[in-house]
């Protein structure tokens, strides 16, 4: 799974799972582009990837993904940089406000939308111009727990999750044919500033069995990053070539024996779909 001559944009990635995409591509030979809102942290970030990856070229971009004006400007410096993209993953993302829908503020549900949906497709949209200078260009969205199942109190986060699955899924489909893979990976429960966060609100407000389940978690340890840093490299690399438009979960999931000629990967497999009372052995 080497990425050596591919130069990739991970977004979101001075801390967490970004981060740990972002060295997990340079550990592979790729030249990396790191980019998010918080300037410190981010040359921060970039210092120790410079020091660990001393071969591989590394940029710090700070950018809002959520700001149409800022993402042009980090594309049109990485196309001056890097003369194109072959990997752009799509990971910046916030919980938004916790709460019920009728009490939560609303600029900060709409901030929050801003951000994980917009923010994603704009990016994505951005990067197909950079990609197309790429023998095999591939667009990785990391999604979430609240893409596949409801999230009380957290309905800004669940709704721009499954809505960026499904994005991504439509993408794949407008992007047969051109060289380009879209994907999505459910990175599992990870000990994060977005754990961090939903602790720090108490079971008041995200609900008992979530505090309750996200406790145990901090306890237990989660899912580590680099199971889903891996599943990143396998979909930036030849290995996954022909494979698009799948949500894939990095803990759960066997993608390690995946390949675009198998069978079981064709039609609604890996993807958001209904579930029909057929399917449960029922009828009307």
């Amino acid at each position: 799974m080497t990425l050596q001559g591919k130069k990739a944009l991970v977004t979101g990635a001075n801390q967490g799972l970004g981060f740990a995409i972002a060295a997990a591509y340079a550990a592979a030979g790729a030249d990396v582009a790191i980019c998010a809102r918080d300037a410190a942290l981010l040359q921060s970030a970039a210092a120790a990837l410079r020091d660990a990856h001393p071969a591989v070229d590394v940029a710090a971009e700070v950018c809002d993904v959520g700001d149409r004006a800022a993402v042009d400007a980090l594309f049109a410096a990485l196309d001056v940089r890097f003369g194109g993209l072959d990997i752009v993953v799509c990971n910046a993302g916030v919980y938004g406000p916790k709460g019920s829908i009728d009490v939560v503020d609303w600029e900060s549900w709409v901030d929050a939308v801003q951000i994980n949906l917009v923010g994603t497709v704009y990016c994505a949209r951005r990067g197909l111009a950079s990609l197309a200078r790429s023998a095999r260009g591939k667009i990785i969205i990391i999604s979430g727990g609240g893409a596949t199942k409801p999230l009380p109190n957290l309905s800004a986060y669940a709704a721009s999750k499954a809505g960026i699955v499904r994005f991504g899924e439509t993408l794949a489909e407008e992007t047969r044919g051109r060289g380009i893979d879209v994907n999505m990976i459910a990175p599992g429960a990870l000990n994060t500033r977005l754990l961090d966060e939903i602790l720090a609100a108490g079971p008041q407000v995200v609900g008992e069995a979530f505090y309750a389940a996200s406790l145990k978690q901090q306890q237990t340890g989660g899912t580590p990053l680099a199971v889903a840093a891996r599943l990143a490299v396998f979909l930036a690399s030849g290995a996954s070539d022909g494979i698009s438009g799948k949500l894939i979960s990095a803990p759960w999931d066997p993608w390690e024996r995946f390949s675009a000629a198998d069978e079981r990967l064709s039609g609604d497999v890996y993807t958001l779909r209904r579930i029909v009372p057929e399917e449960r052995g029922w009828s009307w």
